[in-house]
């Protein structure tokens, strides 16, 4: 029996959002591609009970569920300095940088791999945070001793080589829509209680400076903007900053915005079906999980030119430049404005949405990791 050992632990993080959902799904869908003889395990920090449990319950199918005798913050720690308490041979896949990532030699030991995983480029163009500082480092780690490094796009794949030069072992792999986000069984039920208006755009984003939440603030806060309140869903506050300030910079009426910080799978398929358009702003992105989650609805996108959102989208959203960074508001402003009044372009955008996200799935995603270890 071969064994691929997945580190799940990304999957009991809350934030950033994406990381759990990826290292969730793309282990579902190892577990259920495995080819004949071959089994997925889990491995995890040390947990509590009820973290244990949840992971049992969201990831069944796996062989063991191995934990650590480290917590979270000691792990981290531990990996970024090539310290560890149980030795993993085999074949290692990290759903993130957090790998034993230490020197070996497959000539001699061929079934010994490590895989990891680099999601974006933002560590590089944010520095000052300790979770930036942490990913550079691992990534260094990673030119050195890692076997692949799976990213989600080739625009990742293009900045990567240029910040670090991995060569060949670079593998690019997408994510896709969770197979938990459905319509719940009565929809209007749940949006009157969400409270959702009629009309509305959809911003599904954290608070960090690349996410360009800021950014769409200004934009609607300026007269060219689409009357339209906006719907917020990610959590309220990054470091210092919080939502409230930000909406009070922007000189957008508070009561334009309805926050609604961290829902459910079912709500967010509410919330995505009803509204009139997704506006993904980022100033940096290196997938666009909502926006791939928009277009399984046919919901219309209004994106950021942002290399890694336009690869995505593949000419299925409104695409509107970064630059000038001084006219971006009014840019975005102009370009909601024209796409919630061309009923012609609302149309083209659904059903170019709905055909863009069956070209991201979960299962070829799996097929293609554990091909890339059979290559390895």
């Amino acid at each position: 029996m071969v064994t691929l050992r997945v580190i799940v632990d990304a999957a009991l993080e809350r934030s950033p959002r994406g990381l759990a959902r990826y290292t969730e799904e793309l282990t579902s869908a190892l577990i259920a591609t495995a080819p004949r003889n071959c089994d997925v395990e889990g491995i995890t920090a040390s947990a509590s009970e009820e973290e244990l449990a949840r992971l049992r319950v969201s990831l069944p199918g796996l062989s063991h569920l191995t934990e650590l005798n480290l917590g979270r913050r000691e792990l981290y720690a531990a990996w970024n300095r090539t310290i560890t308490t149980l030795p993993l041979h085999g074949m290692v896949h990290g759903t993130t940088l957090l790998a034993p990532l230490r020197s070996h030699d497959r000539g001699r030991s061929p079934g010994d791999q490590t895989v990891v995983t680099i999601h974006d480029t933002t560590a590089w163009r944010y520095p000052e945070s300790r979770r930036s500082r942490w990913v550079r480092h691992m990534a260094a780690r990673a030119k050195r001793h890692a076997d692949a490094i799976v990213v989600p796009t080739h625009a990742v794949a293009a900045e990567l080589e240029r910040l670090i030069g991995f060569g060949d072992r670079l593998r690019v792999i997408g994510g896709a829509v969770s197979s938990s986000l459905a319509l719940p069984s009565n929809p209007a039920e749940t949006a009157a209680r969400l409270g959702l208006p009629p009309e509305y755009l959809l911003s599904v984003s954290g608070m960090q400076p690349h996410k360009g939440l800021e950014v769409l603030l200004q934009a609607l806060a300026l007269p060219s903007a689409p009357d339209v309140p906006l719907v917020h869903v990610g959590p309220d506050r990054y470091a210092d900053a919080t939502l409230q300030e930000a909406i009070a910079r922007s000189g957008l009426p508070a009561e334009r915005v309805r926050h609604l910080g961290i829902v459910t799978d079912s709500e967010l398929a509410v919330v995505l079906d009803r509204a009139s358009a997704l506006v993904a702003p980022s100033l940096s992105e290196g997938f666009g999980l909502a926006m791939v989650e928009a277009f399984s609805f046919g919901t219309p996108v209004v994106s950021s030119d942002s290399p890694a959102l336009v690869e995505v989208a593949d000419g299925a959203a409104v695409v509107v430049p970064r630059e000038p960074a001084d006219r971006y508001p009014e840019r975005l402003a102009a370009a909601l404005s024209k796409t919630l009044s061309d009923t012609t372009l609302l149309a083209r955008l659904e059903v170019s949405g709905l055909d863009r996200a069956k070209a991201y799935s979960w299962r070829d995603s799996a097929e293609r990791v554990w091909q890339l270890h059979a290559d390895l």
